[in-house]
C-alpha cells in the first residue's frame, strides 16, 4: 500500500520479490517472484508462495519490490521500491494470519506499507466415528448362525484396494451390531471423499479359514451424508441404489442361485460423526495467546559465575550457554507472544539479603510483577541477577511447574497456551516431585521444555 511512484508519466509497475534465508550459511536465496501489477501504488498480488512450517525453528523471510522498467529478469535493471524483513512465525502468529509492516531501505523515504497473509493448506484432519449393525445376513455355521465381522478397504490409483480397518468379531448372530470405531478419513479414503470404499462381511472360523458372506461399497461423501442402508451380496457388481439403500453382492452365490438369488443380508450405518483435528496453527488463527516462561539453574554446580569454567560466565566476547539456549528458543517463541512481556524466574539460588534459599524467584527482583520486555529483557534481567544472587542448590523442578500450571489451569477457554522453558546444568534431585508436577499439568494447557546445558549425563532424565 502507497507505494513510492518511481515512474515519470504513470504510476508504478510493482512486482514483490521472496527470499528465504538458510539455517546453516544464513545466505538470502530468492523463492519465488509475484506477478507484475501494471500502473498502480496499491497492488493486490493474486500469486501465492507455498512454505513448509515449522514451529521450532526461525524462518527469516525478506520481501523486496521492484518497479519493474523493461523485461530483464535481472532486478538490479529496475527500481527499488523498499523492502520487509520478519519470520514466518510472526506472520503465522500475528491475528488472523495478517501481518502489517513498513518498507524499509531506502533513506529518507517513505515507502509504504506490505501486507502479508499466512494460511496452512488444508490436509484432510478430519476423522469419522462409524458403527454399523448387520440384518438376516446368511448363516454359515452349521450348528450355529454366524459370527460376522467386516473388513474395510480403500481403494487405490491403480484399481487395487488396501485393507484399512476391520471391526471386532460378533459371535452367534445373524443380527450384529458392531463397536463404533475411529478412523481418520486420510486412512478411508486418502481425502477423497468419492473413492470407492469396499466392505467384506466375513463370518470368524476359529481355524482362520473365514467363510466369505458378501461385500458391498460406497464412498466417504455417501456415509457422510445420511444414515444408509447397504445390501450385501456375494458377488461384486455395480452399486444398486432403491430408495437410498445401497446393495451388495457375492459372485459364486449369484452364479448356483441365479434369479432367486437376492442378497445375503443387509448391513446399516446407525451413524456418522465427522471430527475435526485442529492444529497448532487452527488454534493461533482463533486467537489463542501463547504465554512463555523462562525458569533459570542457579544451583552451585554451575560454577563460579566469575570464573571462566563457569556456565554462567559472563564472558564479553560471546554468550554462555543458558544465554544460548534462552535466546534459540526464545526468539521462536516471541513471534507467537503479543505483548511479548515474558515472566523470568530462577531457582536453586540464596536470595538477599537474608540468604534465603528460593526456587522459584523473579530474575527482575520484583514478586509482583515479574514479567520482562522481550527476550532482551529477559536476558538483562537474567544478567543482573547474577551479579545479586548466590549460587546454591538442590535442583528442584516442581515449584517452577507448579508456578506455571497455577495459572494454566486458570484458563478453560482455550484462549491461552502456556510454554515453559526451563534450562539447567544437571540431574532433578526432586524427581519424585517434578513426575508428580508433570503429571498434574498433563491436562492443562501447557508445555515443558528442559534444556540441558553443560558436560553433565542426563540420560537419567
Amino acid at each position: 500500500r502507497n507505494l513510492l511512484d518511481r515512474d515519470t508519466f504513470s504510476k508504478s509497475d510493482p512486482i514483490c520479490v521472496l527470499y528465504t534465508q538458510g539455517i546453516a550459511n544464513r545466505e538470502w536465496r530468492e523463492f519465488g517472484r509475484t506477478e507484475v501489477i501494471d500502473n498502480t501504488l496499491n497492488p493486490d498480488f493474486v500469486r501465492k508462495f507455498i512454505l513448509d512450517y515449522f514451529f521450532e525453528e526461525r524462518q527469516n523471510l525478506r520481501f523486496d519490490l521492484y518497479d519493474l522498467d523493461c523485461k530483464s529478469d535481472n532486478l538490479s535493471k529496475h527500481d527499488f521500491l523498499g523492502q520487509v524483513f520478519c519470520t514466518l512465525g510472526e506472520i503465522v502468529g500475528s491475528l488472523g494470519g495478517r501481518l502489517e509492516k513498513p518498507l524499509i531501505g531506502i533513506p529518507g523515504k517513505k515507502c509504504g506499507t506490505i501486507i502479508v497473509r499466512a494460511e496452512e493448506l488444508s490436509n484432510c484432519r478430519e476423522s469419522v466415528m462409524l458403527q454399523f449393525c448387520g440384518n438376516k445376513l446368511d448363516k454359515k455355521d452349521f450348528f450355529g448362525k454366524s459370527d460376522p465381522f467386516l473388513v474395510f478397504y480403500r481403494s487405490n490409483e491403480d484399481g487395487s484396494y488396501t485393507i484399512c480397518h476391520k471391526t471386532e468379531v460378533v459371535k452367534n448372530t445373524l443380527d450384529p451390531v458392531w463397536q463404533a470405531f475411529k478412523i481418520p478419513v486420510r486412512a478411508l479414503c486418502n481425502g477423497d471423499y468419492d473413492r470407492s470404499i469396499k466392505v467384506e462381511v466375513y463370518d470368524w472360523d476359529r481355524d482362520g479359514g473365514h467363510d466369505f458372506i458378501g461385500e458391498f461399497s460406497t464412498s466417504y461423501r455417501e456415509m457422510s451424508r445420511s444414515q444408509s442402508q447397504f445390501h450385501i451380496y456375494e458377488q461384486e457388481q455395480n452399486l444398486l441404489k432403491v430408495q437410498e439403500s445401497e446393495k451388495v453382492l457375492n459372485p459364486k452365490k449369484k452364479g448356483k442361485k441365479k434369479k432367486k438369488y437376492q442378497n445375503s443380508g443387509t448391513v446399516t450405518l446407525l451413524s456418522c460423526l465427522v471430527d475435526t483435528e485442529l492444529s497448532f496453527l487452527d488454534y493461533i488463527r482463533g486467537g489463542t495467546q501463547i504465554n512463555f516462561t523462562v525458569a533459570i539453574d542457579f544451583t552451585a554446580s554451575n560454577g563460579n559465575p566469575s570464573q571462566p569454567t563457569s556456565l554462567h560466565y559472563m564472558s564479553p566476547y560471546q554468550m554462555n550457554d543458558y544465554a544460548m539456549a534462552l535466546r534459540a528458543v526464545g526468539e521462536i517463541i516471541q513471534d507467537y507472544d503479543s505483548d511479548k512481556m515474558f515472566p523470568a524466574l530462577g531457582f536453586g539460588a540464596k536470595l538477599p539479603p537474608d540468604g534465603r534459599v528460593s526456587h522459584e524467584f523473579p530474575l527482575n527482583g520484583n514478586p509482583q510483577n515479574p514479567y520482562c520486555s522481550g527476550i532482551e529483557g529477559v536476558m538483562e534481567a537474567y544478567y543482573q541477577s547474577l551479579k545479586s544472587v548466590r549460587l546454591y542448590g538442590p535442583t528442584h523442578f516442581s515449584p517452577v511447574i507448579n508456578h506455571v500450571a497455577r495459572y494454566a489451569s486458570a484458563v478453560t477457554d482455550g484462549s491461552q497456551y502456556f510454554i515453559l522453558l526451563i534450562i539447567s546444568d544437571g540431574v532433578i534431585t526432586d524427581m519424585a516431585q517434578t513426575k508428580e508436577s508433570i503429571v498434574n499439568a498433563a491436562s492443562l494447557p501447557m508445555s515443558i521444555i528442559i534444556v540441558g546445558v553443560g558436560p553433565a549425563e542426563f540420560d537419567g532424565e
